[in-house]
């Protein structure tokens, strides 16, 4: 069954003190539903944590085709990477909702580091995790056909943004267009046309306006083992 949960929250051992020396010097920022937090290429001046809300983490091909690499909601740090290299950003990020998040710049990190060797460590676990997500989602996209895609799509989105019924359905509230859908499968969009159809007809999803509701989460589990066996 799956367990709804905030996922890709980064640090979540760091002490408190640490913490509050660390977001001490943070400030405040405001984005809008569909707006870009920061985009690719810009400076990699320091990162954000979300405070409220939900992003997407995408990259764009140059004729214009959109993948997202993530949905990630309230508690996950975004932009981490330029703590460690400074570097331009290598991906966008767009508010699915109306979003807060709090700034840390790297230059104040740095300072930090210097009372808290210990944020090496942490980095570590950073890292570790974005490499473990890079494997995951490079193996879905190597090994799982469509419908597999689709699903796991699906089950990423109930975990960031699901409420669980009583009864065992989970609503994603949107707003979540196919759009979305295919550029978190890297599938096309008539591909989740053709899912969303079948699993209509099969009573495992619900759609309401660009709300869904699974309405047999362990049915989407199996579209994915079923299709990676194959």
């Amino acid at each position: 069954m799956l367990t709804l949960q905030q996922t890709n929250v980064i640090i979540p051992d760091l002490p408190k003190r640490v913490a509050a020396q660390l977001f001490a010097a943070s400030t405040v920022r405001h984005v809008k539903s569909g707006q870009a937090l920061f985009s690719v290429g810009e400076r990699g001046d320091g990162c954000y944590r979300i405070e409220q809300g939900v992003v997407k983490i995408c990259v764009t091909s140059p004729a214009g085709d959109e993948r997202i690499l993530a949905v990630v909601g309230a508690g996950a740090i975004v932009g981490e990477l330029a703590l460690i290299d400074g570097l331009p950003r290598s991906a966008s990020i767009f508010a699915f909702r109306d979003s807060t998040f709090r700034f840390i710049s790297r230059k104040h990190f740095n300072e930090c580091k210097k009372d808290h060797p210990e944020f090496h460590a942490y980095l570590a676990t950073i890292l570790a995790a974005r490499l473990r997500e890079a494997d995951e989602a490079l193996a879905a996209a190597t090994f799982l056909p469509v419908k597999g895609r689709v699903a796991r799509a699906f089950l990423n989105l109930a975990k960031i943004l699901g409420e669980q019924a009583e009864d065992g359905r989970v609503l994603i509230k949107g707003p979540i267009s196919q759009a979305d859908l295919a550029a978190m499968a890297g599938v096309a969009r008539e591909n989740v046309s053709r899912m969303l159809s079948e699993w209509g007809k099969r009573k495992l999803i619900t759609r309401s306006s660009r709300h869904y509701v699974l309405n047999d989460v362990e049915a989407f589990q199996l579209e994915i083992d079923s299709d990676a066996s194959e």
